[in-house]
């Protein structure tokens, strides 16, 4: 989801086409061994506040697994501005992890490269069957028809996280349900060195994130029925420009916000910096950063009128993590072995606890843990008002195409200069030329 050189990117994706074999953490481009049956590589995505906070989390976890089968777990955590980039990397050299997490949406184009092992129901047999999972984290993690190229690890929604204390002394009644409101609360939080609320402006995943919800409110896009890329079209434009706005006109976000790709967003937040969080499952993230339950309040991300629902009403993507397998892992029963273990009833409990996300095995999400109210925004969330992203070949260029594009305009909005239709409308042009031709 992360790369931010669209040049040295759209290199990538050229050669990924033509080596879509030559994948993974291991052996020869024919297919995965077991030579070296006693340790593994793991690449985990950045769920955490930090990297070391991730460490804490996860490394318990592999000392435990360590112990109950003898293989050892090489453990990088890897920020998700160098993900997708470090993925295919790998993809192209042949020189990976074993096991490695990819955002959800990214499942159909890895699974296009060939480099992943691909989960048919004889692998899905391996770790306990493909039923223990829920159908909506089932729905993205490939190509429909195709056996799924990962396995759900986490399930997530965005939400709408608000300082409660800031909103009481800014006269603030109730959390926006409109972006209207939410401008109007913003503008009135930003005041004394303080902001309405913070982007992730140097993050390409979270710029399309957004866009894509706001291109599915204004009716929009970004790609036609027959999935060829359409960034242009004025409800794409519209959304994007919006999307920017709220730095560019409406002045709720800092211009400093527009070199943030780490996280820096709900430190902010946390720290009383912003009156409010557009996010994926925060609540794990803030509390380790020392802010209280009692702090804020969670509700559903504003649309442009109403309620959130169905249609144009949509308010998050689905979001969530996947764990995949590289085709030619030096280690393939050790990795299944893995992934079997980390997707168990006991770990998914312990991991989508210390994120606060929401477990995509069926037994976990039963759990009474993962009854609180701010998982009942985000059950609801996914069950009513949250569309995948694309699930077509062509998405992480998707992803890195236009979030680079909407970096962009952040980076003009930060430094003063003008983000009108024209400029927004150029800056996606440029964006669908980087798109592979068919």
């Amino acid at each position: 989801m992360r790369s931010i050189r669209a040049a040295a990117t759209g290199a990538v994706m050229l050669s990924l086409a033509l080596a879509a074999s030559a994948c993974g953490g291991g052996s020869s481009a024919g297919g995965g061994s077991n030579d070296s049956p006693k340790e593994l590589t793991y690449w985990a995505s950045n769920q955490g506040a930090s990297i070391e906070a991730d460490k804490k989390v996860l490394q318990p976890e592999l000392d435990k697994f360590e112990k109950q089968t003898g293989i050892k777990v090489k453990l990088e955590v890897v920020p998700w501005s160098d993900l997708l980039n470090r993925i295919l990397t790998a993809t192209t050299s042949g020189q990976g992890p074993d096991v490695l997490n990819i955002g959800n949406t990214w499942s159909a184009s890895l699974q296009a490269t060939g480099g992943l092992l691909p989960w048919d129901d004889e692998q899905f047999e391996k770790i306990g069957g493909k039923d223990r999972f829920v159908d909506s984290a089932l729905g993205s993690t490939g190509a429909e028809g195709q056996p799924p190229a990962a396995v759900p690890l986490y399930s997530m929604a965005y939400a709408l996280y608000y300082n409660k204390q800031m909103f009481a002394d800014a006269g603030i009644d109730a959390p926006p349900a409109t972006w209207d409101e939410f401008v109007a609360a913003g503008k009135k939080l930003s005041k004394d060195g303080k902001w309405g609320t913070a982007m992730e402006g140097s993050n390409p995943s979270e710029n399309v994130h957004h866009a894509y919800v706001f291109a599915k409110q204004h009716g929009a896009d970004f790609f036609t029925a027959d999935g060829k890329p359409d960034f242009t079209g004025g409800g794409v434009v519209t959304a994007v420009k919006q999307y920017v706005d709220l730095m560019a006109k409406d002045k709720v976000i800092a211009p400093g916000n527009a070199e943030y790709a780490q996280n820096q967003s709900v430190s902010d937040f946390a720290k009383g910096r912003t009156g409010m969080l557009l996010w994926q499952s925060a609540s794990a993230n803030l509390k380790s950063q020392g802010m209280s339950e009692d702090a804020y309040g969670i509700a559903p991300v504003p649309v442009q009128s109403g309620s959130p629902g169905p249609g144009k009403q949509v308010n998050s993507m689905v979001a969530g993590i996947n764990l995949a397998v590289f085709k030619n892992t030096d280690n393939l029963d050790g990795a299944t072995e893995f992934v079997k273990f980390m997707t168990s009833d006991a770990e998914q409990k312990i991991l989508n606890t210390a994120y606060s996300s929401i477990p995509p095995v069926k037994a976990a999400q039963a759990d009474p843990a993962f009854n609180t109210p701010a998982n009942a925004v985000l059950k609801d969330t996914l069950a009513k008002s949250a569309v995948a992203l694309p699930q077509v070949p062509d998405e992480s260029q998707f992803e890195t195409a236009v979030g680079t594009a909407v970096k962009d305009l952040f980076a003009d909005a930060a430094a003063g200069r003008p983000v009108t239709t024209d400029s927004v409308k150029a800056a996606l042009t440029k964006a669908q030329q980087q798109m592979p031709t068919k």
